[in-house]
């Protein structure tokens, strides 16, 4: 007799927290369904996900030549 592959996993969606499974069998991995993939996408699209942005102290003349 075959032992039964090993289980799927499960991960937390990372839109919603809620279960998801992580297999081929989910077309949406690793979200849990198409709206937390979706919502997702929209995230990025309006920037959501962006890295702090470093400003330059006001007294140097940052990135101008002209005016070093």
């Amino acid at each position: 007799m075959s032992e039964p592959l090993s289980k799927p996993r499960q991960v937390p969606c990372p839109t919603c927290g809620g279960p998801s499974l992580f297999s081929s069998q989910n077309a949406y991995r690793p979200f849990c369904s198409e709206r937390c993939k979706g919502i997702d996408l929209g995230a990025w699209a309006n920037e959501s996900f962006r890295l702090p942005e470093d400003t330059p102290p006001d007294q140097e003349n940052f990135g101008d030549p002209k005016l070093q």
